[in-house]
């Protein structure tokens, strides 16, 4: 590929840091110089930290990357890196054309200043002319609705009014390279959705961007190829939706690596395959989950499989069982079950999916967070009469088809009742 084809040119970069442990916490020089003079061969011990090794990759003129992965994985280093924030260790970054960064809404924003004068400073912090910014002006305030508040000092701005105008500033640079962290997560339900607009006219202005986030909707909207970084290195790059997918199943995998440790239970019968779809949803489209049931006992009871989708703070929403309708599995070898949850109505946000298969005895195996979701703040959250309210789980109708022999897969089937 030639150099006018391209935008971002990446070469063998890696960043490393330097972490000291056991270091004496000193608030003064004075504590200094005498923990020194007390303890003159004392040295703290460190270690280097590799938050990015060996990156390799290119984007061409156009183009709208979406980079993703697990807290920790090096992805705002990267673009702290791109942004000439910081410098790598080692390693060669190309860049060819005007640079803009949005990788902290409010970055630059004074107290005392008022939101007017704000916008003049952010903007001049983030690369714009004066000239730019008052041809901006009056799209920034009508972006950001604060127009009744625009001589008000921001510190008595609520902080829906402070993100709102700060990404409103950002959202309007005009730069051939647009790198953006991780800010469709600001303001109420209506302003992400003006957010995420702006960010698809950015998209389709034929500028080249790179886009992180943990929403994946966005990251499949937005982008038509993605990086998926993992440990500091390039785990899968690709077309988006394959980079999302390669993404949710390592997740997956590294997820019940980590509970098979600790799962309680006999062990008679275990989960052995527990996975989404997707990732993302709306509120309103259907869940499917496959799960594996593998038999490790000697013993054969008959169980009973219940499953729990937990918020943020661990605390079931929805609660689905097959007691209820008094149906009881007998011992195969392998049993694979689809489960379907239509219209959970979830408010937006992370959800984590509990399986438990149980006996009159006790628990056989319980399975902490086997799957995790994401609903998307898209639309407006859409309520009805049974629904869930705060904390409390409720019950969804279902209903249970199995087919007659382990050889056939077996159907779970969970549906909502219409109110």
């Amino acid at each position: 590929m030639s150099s006018s084809d391209l935008a971002i040119a990446v070469r063998g970069v890696s960043k490393s840091y330097t972490i000291a442990h056991n270091a004496p916490n000193h608030t003064t020089a004075a504590e200094a110089l005498i923990h020194r003079l007390r303890h003159p061969l004392e040295r703290p011990a460190k270690e280097t930290f590799w938050a990015l090794k060996e990156i390799d990759f290119e984007v061409k003129k156009g183009e709208v990357v979406g980079v993703i992965g697990r807290n920790g994985a090096g992805k705002s280093t990267l673009l702290k890196l791109l942004s000439r924030i910081t410098e790598p260790t080692t390693g060669i970054i190309e860049l060819y054309g005007r640079l803009g960064s949005l990788l902290e809404v409010g970055t630059g924003f004074h107290p005392e200043l008022t939101g007017r004068e704000n916008v003049y400073l952010n903007g001049s912090i983030l690369g714009m002319s004066r000239k730019e910014i008052e041809r901006q002006f009056d799209a920034i305030v009508a972006f950001a609705g604060v127009e009744q508040f625009l001589d008000t000092p921001v510190k008595r701005y609520s902080s829906g009014m402070y993100v709102r105008l700060a990404f409103a500033v950002a959202a309007h640079l005009n730069p051939e390279i647009l790198i953006v962290d991780e800010v469709l997560a600001v303001g109420d339900a209506e302003f992400q959705k003006k957010c995420l607009g702006a960010m698809k006219d950015v998209a389709n202005s034929g500028r080249t961007v790179l886009f992180v986030s943990h929403q994946m909707q966005a990251i499949n909207s937005l982008c038509s190829s993605g990086i998926y970084l993992d440990k500091g290195r390039i785990g899968y790059m690709g077309d988006v939706q394959t980079t999302i997918q390669h993404y949710m199943s390592v997740r997956q995998t590294q997820q019940l690596a980590t509970e098979e440790i600790k799962r309680p239970g006999t062990g008679e019968f275990r989960f052995t395959g527990f996975t989404t779809d997707k990732g993302t949803y709306l509120s309103t489209d259907d869940i499917h989950l496959d799960m594996e049931i593998t038999c490790f006992g000697q013993t054969q009871p008959g169980y009973f499989i219940s499953l729990e989708i937990q918020n943020t703070h661990g605390l079931p929403v929805l609660h689905l069982d097959s007691r209820l309708l008094n149906q009881e599995y007998t011992r195969t070898e392998l049993r694979r079950l689809h489960l379907t949850i239509r219209e959970t109505r979830l408010a937006q946000g992370d959800y984590r999916i509990t399986g438990v298969i149980c006996s009159t005895g006790g628990v056989i195996d319980r399975l902490e967070g086997g799957a995790e979701i994401t609903i998307a703040p898209i639309l407006p959250y859409p309520t009805r009469r049974n629904d869930c309210a705060g904390y409390a789980a409720y019950y969804p109708d279902f209903e249970i088809e199995e087919g007659p022999n382990e050889e056939t897969t077996p159907r779970l089937l969970v549906e909502n009742s219409a109110s």
